[in-house]
């Protein structure tokens, strides 16, 4: 069955890609199409390699190779390299208001009973309180995406010591350090040596 798009390279195009290829400075993408329409080429003198042929050599999908010819023979030569960037739109799973209260939420001390808020208990949470219909927990990650990360509760948190042999405890306050009874008593004699009582 013939091609429905089928390639046809002037002399211009075809020398513009033969330069193209052996620099390869450009994307892996744009070479590989050049390569492919190079091989796909109609015209007197083409090799006009079947698609099948193509993606044996070039190790690409047929449907990648059939994408080519289509928008070379519709938008011309460089269409068929760099293909414009889908315009297709994407509908916003959460409303900017939403966003705004499950940022919040997640922000928010976790409920009684558990340490720190999960993906699918704000996901979870966000239905109950009637923010949204529906709501995964995929989305939910795409949403805060580091925005708010979980504080850790108190108790879990050790505070830096602010000064040499003192502590923090988990009520924040210093411990005051070590009591002088249960620091160890300074040695005497040489320094750096521990003296050793003998038995003569």
């Amino acid at each position: 069955m013939a091609k429905r798009y089928r390639v046809t390279l002037t002399t211009e195009e075809r020398d513009e890609l033969d330069r193209m290829i052996p620099r390869g400075r450009a994307d892996a993408r744009k070479l590989t199409h050049a390569r492919v329409l190079l091989q796909a080429d109609a015209s007197e003198g083409g090799p006009v390699w079947s698609d099948a042929a193509i993606s044996e050599a070039l190790r690409v999908s047929v449907r990648t190779i059939e994408r080519v010819r289509q928008r070379f023979v519709e938008d011309g030569l460089m269409a068929a390299l760099l293909p414009k960037p889908s315009s297709r739109m994407y509908a916003r799973k959460l409303d900017g208001s939403q966003e705004a209260r499950l940022i919040a939420l997640a922000c928010s001390d976790p409920p009684t009973g558990k340490k720190r808020w999960t993906l699918r208990l704000l996901a979870e949470q966000m239905v109950a309180l009637e923010v949204v219909s529906d709501l995964s927990h995929e989305t939910v990650r795409q949403v805060l995406g580091g925005k708010c990360p979980q504080a850790a509760s108190a108790a879990d948190v050790v505070h830096p010591a602010h000064a040499l042999g003192r502590v923090r405890v988990p009520h924040g306050r210093r411990s005051g350090g070590l009591l002088p009874s249960r620091r160890p008593a300074p040695s005497r004699g040489v320094p750096g040596r521990v003296e050793h009582a003998t038995n003569r």
